[in-house]
């Protein structure tokens, strides 16, 4: 836990500026602003209640991780779920969870506690809470790491993952059953539980390169949405919001 300098045990408070900037990448990964969306300076600042400089400052930063375009003339727009960088974070991805798999020595109340993540999904899809499905598979992966003795390692996952992070939100929204990527999750969970590392680590990898089947068959019907790296000059125009 963060602790501040008086030594109260209490995070510290964030800024202005990081609240906007979490708050906008929040909204951007969870597809709350649509890719390829115009964004307002004057518009966010008055939504979210605050000036413009601090809406300034995140888009650049948002501009850094790829998730802001700027236009000179044209004005900014959330980034295209860009192809290459979904590749690239499915490998860095897969690398480190893999890897980190091998070290696993899971007792039972590990198994447990990675049972109790799967019912909670379970339920989370009986529902129909996709959001609350998407939190419960970053705590399944990041329990993962952590069993393997290698947690911290899952911050270099997060950083690498935003526009993999869109990509999957879509694939929730337009392709897989949830229940699909459940039974992938305790296909994983199973071979730990038989101490079959080998079943676990194919289980694991198979699970984590769907999304690459899924996202062939979103950009087949919605290839707006979609870069290739390439950074296309938009037009000023209204986009129907996902969701």
């Amino acid at each position: 836990m963060a602790t501040d300098k008086s030594g109260t045990g209490k995070a510290p408070r964030l800024s202005v500026r990081d609240q906007t900037l979490e708050t906008l990448r929040r909204r951007i990964i969870s597809l709350q602003l649509s890719p390829g969306e115009p964004l307002s300076e004057n518009e966010l600042a008055q939504e979210l209640g605050v000036s413009r400089t601090p809406v300034r400052e995140s888009l650049i930063l948002l501009r850094e991780e790829g998730l802001v375009q700027v236009f000179p003339q044209i004005g900014s727009f959330v980034s295209l779920v860009d192809l290459v960088r979904v590749s690239e974070a499915q490998f860095v991805r897969e690398a480190i969870e893999c890897a980190s798999l091998r070290d696993a020595v899971v007792d039972d109340a590990g198994i447990a506690g990675l049972r109790e993540i799967l019912q909670s999904q379970t339920d989370a899809d009986s529902s129909g809470d996709v959001e609350e499905f998407f939190r419960l598979d970053e705590d399944f992966h990041r329990e993962l790491l952590r069993l393997a003795g290698h947690e911290s390692a899952w911050a270099a996952v997060n950083s690498a993952k935003a526009h993999l992070d869109r990509a999957r939100r879509l694939s929730l929204i337009d392709t897989r059953p949830i229940s699909t990527l459940i039974e992938q999750h305790t296909a994983v969970v199973d071979a730990l539980e038989a101490n079959n590392l080998m079943d676990a680590d194919s289980s694991l990898r198979f699970h984590l390169r769907g999304v690459f089947e899924d996202v062939k068959r979103i950009q087949a019907s919605t290839p707006e949405l979609f870069s290739d790296g390439t950074a296309a000059r938009p037009s000023r125009r209204s986009i129907a919001r996902l969701a």
